[in-house]
Order: structure tokens, then sequence, then C-alpha cells
């Protein structure tokens, strides 16, 4: 590694919405700052903690781990939680709730406790972090039918999953959250309005992927991501200041909305 550069190994333990988050740009961003990363995530598309709880307890090998390497995306089919705590000596483990209940707090335990001892007790790092990844509230006009557990309303849904994950990461004792639903919500407020969705839940796949992963950028090596040397080809330089801007700020000002209104092309 070049002298003053920073290698960090994170394990999110997700579905989807991990999926959207670190699978896509986030390797390039700490590349083009730099560093290195290794990123491995659990996937089981719709997984909520109550699950990878019950993973935990049986040793179920239902996950696809997917491995970002090198800049190279791996995928072994058949993984368990225990092998994929001890395929790395990680320094950041993160846990997120399935969309649905992300914003009920009562949804995460007794869940997210034993995984936590679970996760410190197959790794071998005695200062392993532990993460909560706050996750963003659907488009206004999502189809999902959990979105009636915040009366169909984005606003409601972002805010009841800031206060959860708020209140859960203060029960855990988590080291810190990743704000990425409040830097999608600041994104809305931009020109680029409520298309930061691709099917009203999942990330759009390029600025809004990228937002996603701006965050987490920021959040990991304390680095801004306004003015990052890396976007993807597929957006614009405009798409690209927003991303960044509405990441900076919800690493700034994680529990509130910061307006990019006044931010044009």
């Amino acid at each position: 590694l070049p002298l003053g550069a920073v290698q960090i190994k994170l394990l999110t333990i997700g579905n989807s919405f991990s999926q959207d988050a670190v699978e896509n740009y986030l390797y390039d961003l700490v590349s083009a700052n730099g560093d290195t990363i290794i990123i491995g995530n659990m996937y089981i598309g719709g997984c909520s903690l109550e699950r990878h709880y019950h993973n935990s307890k049986t040793n179920s090998s239902d996950y696809s781990y997917r491995k970002i390497a090198n800049g190279e995306l791996s995928k072994t089919e058949g993984y368990s939680l225990k092998e994929a705590f001890q395929n790395e000596k990680w320094d950041y483990i993160s846990f997120q709730q399935v969309s649905q209940h992300s914003g009920m707090p009562e949804t995460y335990f007794p869940y997210i406790d034993s995984l936590i001892v679970y996760a410190r007790k197959h790794t071998d790092n005695s200062g392993l972090k532990i993460l909560l990844h706050a996750t963003w509230a659907y488009a206004q006009d999502s189809k999902h039918s959990g979105f009636a557990n915040y009366g169909n309303d984005q606003l409601t849904m972002f805010q009841t999953i800031v206060n959860a994950v708020q209140l859960v990461a203060d029960r855990v004792g988590a080291d810190f959250i990743v704000p990425a639903g409040t830097a999608i919500q600041n994104g809305r407020t931009s020109s680029l309005g409520d298309s930061f969705c691709r099917d009203g839940f999942h990330l759009e796949l390029t600025y809004g992927r990228y937002t996603a992963a701006c965050v987490w950028f920021e959040k990991l090596f304390r680095v801004s991501a306004i003015g990052s040397k890396y976007f993807p080809e597929t957006i614009t330089p405009f798409q690209a200041k927003i991303a960044q801007y509405a990441a900076h700020y919800a690493c700034r000002n994680p529990l509130t909305i910061t307006s990019l209104a006044n931010y044009k092309e």
C-alpha cells in the first residue's frame, strides 16, 4: 500500500438494499481516493434480521456471498454467516433490517443483539466495528405492499427509519450508522426529484446507487464525497454533483433532510 493509504475490510449482512449500496460504485470511489477496500455482501433477497438470526442458529448456507477484491466481483452460492465472518479479518460488519420493517424498532429485537454476539464470536478481530445501514424510504408512488406500514407516505417512512435506526444503534452500541436513506431523501429535494428508485423501492441503477455508495465511502474513510474524482460514465456531472452533495450532507446531518433545490445544472 502507498504511504498514507487506508485499507478497509467491510462485510454487509443484508439483501438487495446492501447490494444496491455497496456492490457497484463503492470500490471505485475508494480506489480513486488512493485507498483500498475489500467488500463482502451476504445476500438473500428480502432477508429480514429475524431470518438472518435463524440462519445463524441453524448455520444455514442459504446465502450468496458476493465479494469484491481488486475490483473483481465473485459470487459463491451456498455460504453460511459463520463462513463469511471467518473469510477475512473484517474491520466493519454492517447489519440492516428488511425495508418494509426498517422503521419499526420492535422488529430488530432480539435478533440484532444475538447477531452481533455471533459476529464477534466468529470474526478474528477484537477491534471489529459494528455498523447499521439506515436504508431509504420508498418512492412516493411505490406499489410495495410494505409501504402501508408507513401510511404510503415517503416522509413518514423516512422519519420512522431514521428514528428506529438511531434507537437501535444506541441500544446495541453500534459504532456508527450509515445514513444512506438521508442521502436519498436529500437527493429527492433536487431537480432530479423522486427518481432515485427504479421500481418504487430499489435504487435507480446509476445515480441512485452512486448516491448510496458515496455515503458509505464518506462514512468509512472520513473523506468528503464532494469532488470525488470518480463517478460512473453513465451519469452526468450534474447528477454526480447532486449525489455527492446529498451524501455529504447526510453524513453531516443524518437526522434531517438538507434541501438541494438551489443546485442547478
